[in-house]
């Protein structure tokens, strides 16, 4: 469906902000840190409608989102792009509920298949480079913490690490964007993926949702064992790209907290500077 076939009232009514019943139907905003999505409800159907950012946020782009999407119609992997315009891209709506805390842990055998095949399809064109990405944050915050440019030099000096496989990432796995869809495990929130080092998405795994040491060798070794890869290689390459990931998460929380003026992501950036 291109963009200029999305309905009139529908367009109309996913352009409000706030909760909100029309002749169209009703438009309700979701919770999450970048706070841009809403579910639209017209009748019996339901989509997911997200919103270009007024702020620009490094590597956030709705139209790579869209074209990744639509690569991914018969994956299985994510849900479909249905049209895109200006100000929103729109998604169908997946039926399901996110993992809890707990479940998360549960369904790693799952979780490791889900990865398996994501990190088979095919490549998107989009590449995911840290260095450049992490610059741009440095360039777009006001307040930058005293340790943030020393790491950066450091890790600029270093280079990013030769990949050890190239794979599409999805890049914000955590039990809030993992679906329990009656048929399987679906990923939700797109806006980060790109091409990129296997073992990156596997640190950003480990390092977003707090893995304790044999919950990280636990996913390790059934990784490598299901994609037939050298375990001690790939434990090796995830604490290469650990430190890019702690200064990425760092500068994320900074500039939305900057942005937004969140307290709780304030106290997040803070919490990630003491890290670094």
């Amino acid at each position: 469906m291109a963009a200029s076939s999305i309905d009139t009232a529908l367009q109309a009514l996913i352009e409000r902000l706030q909760p909100v019943a029309s002749s169209a139907g009703y438009f309700y905003p979701l919770n999450g840190l970048t706070g841009l999505s809403g579910k639209v409800v017209c009748g019996q159907q339901c989509w997911l409608a997200r919103r270009i950012p007024h702020q620009p946020i490094p590597f956030i782009s709705r139209r790579r989102e869209w074209h990744l999407l639509r690569g991914l119609t018969a994956s299985g992997l994510a849900p479909h792009a249905l049209a895109i315009d200006r100000r929103w891209l729109l998604l169908e709506w997946l039926p399901g509920e996110t993992l809890a805390e707990g479940e998360f842990l549960a369904r790693q055998p799952e979780l490791v298949t889900l990865l398996t095949r994501l990190h088979h399809q095919p490549l998107s064109g989009y590449r995911l480079q840290l260095l450049p990405l992490l610059h741009h944050y440095w360039q777009q915050c006001r307040q930058r913490n005293p340790r943030w440019l020393r790491r950066l030099r450091q890790l600029a000096r270093q280079g990013e690490p030769l990949p050890l496989r190239l794979g599409l990432l999805h890049m914000d796995i955590h039990p809030g964007n993992l679906l329990a869809h009656p048929d399987g495990l679906r990923l939700i929130d797109w806006e980060y993926a790109a091409d990129g080092d296997i073992a990156l998405e596997l640190a950003a795994i480990i390092s977003g949702n707090g893995l304790n040491a044999a919950q990280r060798a636990t996913l390790l070794a059934d990784y490598a064992c299901s994609n037939r890869l050298d375990l001690r290689a790939l434990k090796r390459q995830v604490r290469l790209w650990q430190p890019w990931l702690h200064l990425l998460m760092a500068s994320w929380y900074q500039l939305r907290w900057e942005q937004s003026g969140d307290s709780a992501l304030h106290q997040r950036a803070i919490a990630a500077w003491r890290q670094i």
